[in-house]
């Protein structure tokens, strides 16, 4: 495949994975408000939400291109996390790297690559 198509590819998975991200937060609220579900555990939700959603985008991307799913599912990974990032920290007007900060982009940059290799072994089959 050609260099700007993976690029567009990769792109539209990044947004993938936000969309799958919603769906998945607006299933959980609804749990939320109608059980006992203790709201403490958002923040633990939305962390294994958000590595659900780049493992399925990055797996989804890598069907298509059918090679190097290490690197193309760590980008999914990458600029999904950073994307989030960035915007978050601009409409909080906050930038500081934190531990949790930093494990989050390394785990999300993870289950992208792992995301990436299934990908691509499932398009081989």
């Amino acid at each position: 495949m050609e260099r700007k198509g993976k690029i567009i590819l990769i792109g539209k998975g990044v947004i993938l994975g936000y969309l799958f991200m919603l769906l998945e937060i607006f299933i959980y609220s609804i749990v939320l408000a109608y059980t006992s579900v203790p709201e403490s555990s958002i923040g633990t939700c939305v962390f294994v939400f958000s590595l659900l959603s780049v493992f399925i985008s990055s797996s989804l991307v890598c069907i298509k291109l059918k090679e190097n799913g290490m690197k193309n599912g760590g980008i999914v990974g990458f600029f999904y996390i950073m994307l989030v990032y960035v915007f978050g920290s601009v409409l909080m007007g906050n930038f500081t790297l934190t531990s949790q900060t930093i494990t989050t982009i390394i785990f999300n940059i993870l289950l992208g690559m792992i995301g990436g290799i299934v990908g691509v072994n499932i398009s081989v089959k």
